[in-house]
């Protein structure tokens, strides 16, 4: 049976799903004017880069991906749990996320390609923080 979710629920869902698409216009704007919310793209600019021998660009999609997983992980070690439990890590997250966006805003004002790393860091950060608070679980065997 499907229960009707509270509103603070809801609504901190459509924040966060806003949030994501202000990273991905971030990353947009960059550039390479690439997404760096949706990485089966950014795999795709590297594969390309790469079968064209520009090898520049192919360690600066690298780096956006690595970025990304890197946020992940930030956050499994902010919530350490794999089911809502609001509070105090929840706010760490957010405000690390903010932070990293921040650091990626003013990189990339400043026309340094570096800030797509950050956006795709708080990205990454922001997906997995994401995928406890739907209440996913991760996959314990592979």
């Amino acid at each position: 049976m499907i229960k009707k979710l509270p509103a603070w629920v809801e609504i901190g869902a459509f924040l966060l799903a806003f949030i994501g698409g202000v990273i991905n216009v971030i990353g947009l704007l960059s550039f390479q004017h690439q997404s760096v919310s949706h990485l089966t793209g950014t795999a795709s600019f590297l594969s390309l880069k790469v079968v064209q021998g520009n090898w520049q660009l192919a360690i600066h999609f690298s780096g956006v991906i690595f970025s990304f997983f890197l946020g992940a992980v930030l956050s499994g070690l902010i919530i350490q749990n794999a089911t809502l439990r609001l509070g105090k890590r929840y706010s760490a997250a957010l405000l690390l996320e903010s932070l990293l966006l921040f650091i990626a805003l003013m990189m990339l004002q400043s026309k340094y390609s570096g800030g797509d790393f950050w956006a795709s860091a708080a990205c990454g950060l922001q997906n997995a923080m994401v995928s406890t608070y739907s209440g996913a679980k991760y996959l314990s065997k592979i």
